[in-house]
C-alpha cells in the first residue's frame, strides 16, 4: 500500500485571468521526486482540465496551458466539467 504523498506545486501555479474568466493553472508533482510535472486547468464551477501527457519541467507545462490558451481561448477550460488534453 503507497501512503498518502505530499503534492508538490510549481510556482507558476495560480490564477490566469482572460476576458473576464479565471482559472485557476495547477502544475505539479509528488514532493521530494523527478517526476515529472502534471499540468491541470480548474474554473470557477470547480471543472477540470487535465493533460493525458506529463511535461518534464514546469515551465513545458506552462508553456503547454499557454499555447491552448493562445489557440482556444479561456472558454476551452470552461466545459465540459471534465476534459483531458
Amino acid at each position: 500500500m503507497i501512503e498518502d504523498r505530499e503534492i508538490e506545486y510549481s510556482a507558476l501555479s495560480g490564477p490566469v485571468t482572460q476576458a473576464g474568466v479565471t482559472v485557476i493553472v495547477k502544475i505539479f508533482r509528488f514532493l521530494g521526486t523527478d517526476d515529472p510535472w502534471t499540468l491541470e486547468v480548474v474554473d470557477h464551477e470547480g471543472g477540470s482540465t487535465v493533460w493525458d501527457e506529463t511535461f518534464p519541467t514546469e515551465r513545458s507545462a506552462y508553456e503547454a496551458f499557454r499555447n491552448a490558451l493562445a489557440e482556444e481561448g479561456i472558454g476551452s477550460f470552461l466545459e465540459p466539467a471534465e476534459t483531458r488534453h
